[in-house]
């Protein structure tokens, strides 16, 4: 009974600021454009979190975990992206796991909880609130709902029944009545309004009540008879010995390096050394065929290496391997560099796009985790090590992206590369950079103004009129406040700028 007393209050306080936030989540996202407003409610969803924790602030080290979390928010003033809002969904997942001290240690747990959380996500509630009205029953508190509920019918109906009679005598509260539009009030009530009410309802709930799933537990409750005995087949270990053992993965590595020598000796002749290609064959043609599949070579190569070189196993001890599996990382990482160098030399040719950027960044990663890869091996460090570092490492690159305007820079080289500003190449296709949004109109601005300097042909006038009307378009946007963020702010600076000017000049592009 007594926990029921104790619970009954937290579950009711929770309740009363997840139904405060869903009102607020109404005001700020429902039909309103997204902006500053996600910020601001990042930052109430973790306050909330504080309030229903209050046992957080006895941590010496308490205001440590606002400040990561408002450096993990702050890509939300930037810019709202589907990047920025999962850095701010997982960095609230861990504050409020941290908040409940449910939290755990290392980088690759932490993952794994952050991804169990949003399992639980759609069940938290229901589940919650199911255990909560059973545990109501089995206490007898049912009655006792009833029976508050019950007292208000009577009041409420003469009250309303009072209110009525003082309509038809006094002209004043008859007036304020006819103000009450009842059908635009049931026209708020909508099938979609609601679905996102409970929405924001069942992600909130999760934060207030930073539970996981407890299914991950019951992999590990094994029977330790059954566990202690693992099959053994003497002909399977002879077999495993023989296919992957030490000399086997010697003479692998030796294989591999050769093989590996002989595309990067290719790839310095044709690349770097810039020697004629075959008959028929591009520079073009030679660079776009090998990016993509030497990054899958890297990672096939990158898994070998993890499963040959188990920590504490006789071939991670042997020196020789040691060193050819040194070279032979050095060598998938000089293929993920001349990968890089492959895209690089087709976007010369067929301008930038975002896959073309997401594949730099994927490469990058990639370089990275092979590096990390030496690093465990010479330290001799655990696989988890190296899943935490390489975590690590994705999650830096992808908060850095969070700052940087990708259609901008799309544009920007798109039109600084392009046959009309250049005189070499390929055309600009400008109905693409249209396609990036109002981040590309600096570029599609210097663009129109070379042209205007000679012969414009009747598409690019077209362009220009609907430049206009999107720039008046993402002008109303932003009068509504809600829409605010820092790239926008220094757009709006830019356009107003520009159309304070007579002559158009070379304006400071914003992310610049």
């Amino acid at each position: 009974m007594k926990l029921f007393l104790s619970a009954a209050p937290s579950y009711c306080r929770r309740f009363g600021v997840a139904a405060l936030l869903v009102v607020l989540a109404d005001f700020l996202f429902y039909g309103q454009p997204a902006g500053i407003t996600v910020f601001l409610f990042a930052t109430l969803i973790a306050a909330a979190v504080v309030a229903v924790h209050p046992a957080a602030f006895s941590d010496g080290r308490v205001w440590l975990k606002p400040a990561a979390l408002l450096v993990a928010l702050l890509p939300l003033t930037e810019n709202v992206s589907a990047l920025s809002v999962s850095i701010a969904l997982a960095a609230l997942v861990v504050f409020a796991l941290s908040s409940s001290g449910r939290l755990r240690h290392g980088m690759a747990r932490i993952a794994g909880q952050v991804a169990l959380f949003w399992l639980a996500v759609p069940f938290r509630f229901i589940r919650d609130f199911i255990r909560w009205r059973r545990t109501a029953r089995r206490f007898g508190r049912r009655r006792v709902r009833l029976a508050a509920v019950a007292v208000w019918v009577m009041p409420l109906t003469l009250g309303a029944v009072f209110l009525a009679l003082f309509g038809a005598a006094n002209p004043v509260i008859d007036y304020w009545l006819s103000l009450i539009d009842l059908m635009k009030l049931l026209e708020l009530i909508q099938l979609a309004r609601i679905a996102f009410w409970l929405f924001v309802l069942a992600v909130v709930w999760a934060f207030l009540r930073p539970r996981l799933p407890r299914f991950s537990n019951r992999v590990s409750r094994q029977n330790p008879a059954l566990a202690a005995q693992p099959a053994i087949n003497p002909q399977r270990h002879v077999i495993e010995d023989i296919l992957f053992g030490k000399a086997a993965i010697l003479r692998a590595l030796l294989v591999f390096n050769i093989l590996f020598a002989l595309q990067t000796g290719l790839d310095a002749t044709y690349l770097w050394g810039g020697a004629a290609l075959p008959d028929g064959l591009s520079y073009a043609a030679y660079a776009h065929r090998g990016a993509y599949p030497l990054v899958v070579t890297a990672l096939l190569a990158a898994g070998f290496v993890l499963a040959a070189l188990r920590p504490g196993s006789e071939t991670s001890a042997d020196p020789l391997i040691r060193r050819l599996v040194y070279a032979w990382v050095a060598q998938n990482i000089m293929l993920v560099i001349s990968s890089i160098l492959r895209l690089d030399l087709y976007i010369g040719i067929y301008a930038l796009t975002y896959w073309r950027i997401a594949a730099f960044v994927w490469m990058g990663l990639v370089a990275a985790g092979l590096a990390l890869i030496i690093a465990r091996i010479a330290l001799g460090k655990s696989n988890e090590w190296l899943s935490s570092a390489n975590l690590l490492t994705l999650s830096l690159t992808l908060y850095g992206c969070c700052f940087i305007n990708f259609a901008a820079t799309i544009a920007n080289y798109n039109v600084d590369h392009s046959l009309e500003m250049t005189g070499q190449g390929i055309p600009l296709d400008a109905w693409y950079l249209r396609s990036l949004g109002p981040g590309a109109f600096p570029a599609l601005d210097r663009f129109f103004d070379h042209q205007g300097k000679t012969a414009a042909a009747g598409a690019v006038r077209e362009l220009q009129g609907l430049r206009a009307s999107d720039e008046d378009w993402y002008r109303g946007v932003q009068r509504n406040w809600r829409a605010w963020s820092f790239r926008d702010w220094r757009l709006l600076r830019y356009l107003d700028s520009k159309g304070s000017l007579v002559l158009p000049a070379q304006p400071s592009l914003p992310g610049r």
